[in-house]
């Protein structure tokens, strides 16, 4: 508890502090009230880093959780080599962000890179550059990055929720002769869904403030095609020395998810009883 207070706490409210106040150059001036929200508000380039972050949010959970649930459901048919394959499948999420991103800006670099020279350049796509220099196809790539680390982790996780389910309700749908598709949308489906939801939502939560993959493929570039929050947030504190709008900034993100977080925990608790 002291150390979450005084890493998480305490630079929050501070964060709060600073963003009702004039903050630039390292040096915090006047109380303005609710200016640097208003300012946050009317630009622009706000809005488009929370387009971005939901486009990169709403194409690669989903595609994660119903690779993750299809995989952990082939994991469970006792499939030759699982031991084996389960600590394979699981090295992408285990190595660290800032290698995810030079590996794939390696793999994927102009002409030299191994997948741009043998897949790309042989189909003539992006001859003369660089993928993630690409205002079309940059963000997507970054996607794919994310549904290669994150899909593995999602996988294990649901195949773990499938290890430690009950037998006796199979072995009844058994007697009573219920085919696949019927145990798995009357038996299974609503066993994980508490499962399901959880890491769904942390999963949701992760993804909306992804940044070092980011930051190390394109830093929210080319233009601002693929800036998010965290990536403009970071912007606005070390390059602009902005740090009220930051703040405001990290404040606005905060009050959003703390609201879904809220919605989304009551509904799954009353509809899904999932807490």
């Amino acid at each position: 508890m002291i150390t979450l207070v005084v890493v998480s706490l305490v630079p929050f409210i501070y964060a709060i502090y600073l963003s009702f106040h004039q903050a630039k150059f390292g040096r915090v001036r006047d109380f303005i009230w609710f200016d640097n929200y208003a300012t946050l508000l009317s630009d622009e380039r706000f809005w488009n880093s929370i387009g971005v972050a939901a486009t990169f949010v709403f194409i690669a959970v989903p595609i994660e959780f119903m690779l993750g649930l299809v995989g952990a459901l082939v994991l469970n048919q006792n499939v030759r080599g699982r031991s084996v394959l389960v600590p394979l499948l699981f090295m992408p999420t285990m190595m660290a962000p800032i290698v995810v991103g030079l590996l794939w800006k390696i793999m994927l670099a102009g002409s030299w890179g191994f997948f741009s020279y043998n897949v790309l350049e042989r189909f003539n796509i992006l001859t003369d550059t660089s993928i993630f220099a690409s205002p079309d196809l940059a963000l997507y790539a970054l996607i794919f990055v994310d549904i290669w680390q994150w899909t593995p982790f999602m996988m294990l996780a649901f195949f773990a929720g499938l290890q430690a389910l009950p037998l006796g309700p199979y072995r009844a749908a058994a007697v009573d002769g219920a085919n696949p598709l019927q145990i798995f949308f009357h038996i299974t489906l609503p066993m994980m869904t508490p499962l399901l939801a959880v890491i769904g939502l942390l999963r949701f939560i992760d993804a909306f403030k992804v940044f070092d993959t980011i930051y190390i493929l394109t830093n929210g570039g080319p233009g601002t095609t693929t800036e998010t929050p965290s990536i403009l947030a970071n912007k606005m504190t070390f390059e602009f020395w902005n740090i009220g709008e930051a703040s405001a900034l990290a404040v606005l993100v905060w009050i959003a998810f703390f609201a879904f977080c809220t919605i989304f925990y009551q509904v799954a608790k009353k509809r899904l009883n999932a807490f």
